[in-house]
């Protein structure tokens, strides 16, 4: 029995600041069935409270709780371990930071910072890598849908820095499936009763079926023809987009 259903943001549900065509009616149908959601993200160029704005100006009105992001599950992590981070990620993000000590950083945190990855800042992080601290990054996507066209995400540089180090990142959030257990963790949802839907095989398709979830993939956003034989497991459904997998969800209920 289906309880609960996670929603990627860009490239699902809108591109920038402009909802996706059906979308926002789609979430609204499957609230109005009952069924829970969660708006789940590896944007890590905005901070929550700016993807909550973004959410509300679609016309959708969201509840806090309602948004996981990776940001919050690197949050977590540091604070667990106590650890002092070297942010190299858009500056908009860093108020998500706020409640940590960051002077002498023993760790470095990788987001997608945009035209902030500067050699100098990207050379400091190296350095600290070298000396042993441990690389953190929200995810490492190779790209994503912009509003003009398909754009370089934090993945390359991410990339480079675990060449140049010798070293491997520890990705908080998507396709990690301790990402989506802790998305689930407040709705007394077990993984086989919630779906992901999303735009990216890897983060979120491939990613929810390691983590026990059921996955649909939509032909928006970042999907490019042949990413449907990506998928991991053949039991996960590909559907034109937002309102389509809404149809079909409901269609079985």
């Amino acid at each position: 029995m289906l309880r609960a259903v996670l929603i990627d943001l860009s490239g699902t549900l809108h591109i920038a600041h402009r909802a996706l065509p059906g979308a926002v009616e789609a979430v609204l149908r499957l609230r109005r069935a009952g069924l829970q959601v969660r708006f789940v993200s590896n944007t890590s160029s905005r901070s929550r409270r700016q993807l909550l704005d973004i959410l509300n100006g679609l016309d959708l009105p969201v509840n806090p709780t309602e948004l996981f992001t990776a940001p919050m599950a690197v949050v977590r992590h540091l604070a667990d371990l106590h650890l002092r981070p070297f942010l190299l990620v858009h500056p908009d993000l860093e108020e998500e930071f706020a409640g940590l000590q960051t002077g002498d950083p023993n760790a470095v945190v990788v987001g997608f910072a945009a035209e902030h990855f500067t050699y100098p800042r990207l050379n400091r992080a190296f350095q600290l890598l070298l000396q042993g601290a441990p690389l953190l990054a929200t995810g490492k996507g190779r790209y994503f849908q912009g509003e003009n066209g398909l754009q370089l995400d934090a993945g390359p540089f991410l990339a480079a820095l675990e060449y140049a180090a010798g070293t491997r990142a520890l990705v908080l959030g998507k396709p990690a499936p301790e990402f989506f257990r802790a998305a689930l963790a407040d709705l007394d949802c077990p993984p086989e009763a919630a779906v992901m839907i999303g735009d990216d095989v890897e983060m979120d398709i491939n990613g929810a079926l390691a983590a026990g979830l059921q996955a649909m993939l939509v032909r928006s956003g970042k999907f490019r023809p042949g990413d449907e034989k990506r998928i991991a497991r053949p039991e996960a459904s590909t559907v034109e987009d937002l309102a389509a997998a809404a149809d079909l969800l409901l269609s079985g209920r």
